[in-house]
């Protein structure tokens, strides 16, 4: 029971954090923003967060961020869908940008996805090991040619 209560805090914590940036990261870039992308964030942030539970930490940083890049673009479509066509709440509209699924994704966005997930990564990483005594994070960063030890920087 008390790993049970402990896994739950976890992730309610990190459900919070990532909730909280994303709404505050509406508010400086558009100004605005709905309490459903708190939800939203949040569940974005845990989604990539768990990559740590399917990938090792011999993934590069680039790999991850190109599946948190996926990841946030379905969480985004699948909230589109429901939020702004299904309850009409008119959140947000990507219909006048270019490569765009039903004005809910765009092909932008989801580049800006890739690169704000970076730091998302890290800081869930390092939340992690603050906070719920996990593997303090190291990344791989393939630089070029083949993916050997010649070829790779460690950051810790």
């Amino acid at each position: 029971m008390k790993t049970v209560l402990k896994t739950f805090f976890k992730y309610l914590f990190l459900f919070l954090v990532g909730g909280a940036i994303y709404v505050i990261i509406e508010l400086v870039c558009r100004g605005r923003s709905h309490w459903t992308m708190a939800v939203v964030g949040g569940i974005c942030f845990v989604l990539c967060g768990l990559l740590n539970e399917i990938f090792t930490w011999k993934s590069t940083i680039w790999f991850q961020m190109l599946i948190c890049s996926l990841i946030i673009t379905a969480v985004e479509f699948i909230s589109g869908l429901i939020l702004n066509i299904h309850y009409g709440l008119a959140i947000w509209d990507y219909s006048n940008i270019p490569f765009n699924i039903l004005g809910q994704i765009c092909l932008p966005f989801t580049v800006l996805w890739f690169f704000i997930s970076a730091p998302a990564i890290v800081l869930d990483d390092y939340l992690r090991y603050w906070f719920f005594g996990e593997e303090k994070p190291h990344y791989i960063i393939k630089i070029g040619g083949k993916p050997n030890a010649d070829h790779r920087s460690r950051i810790s």
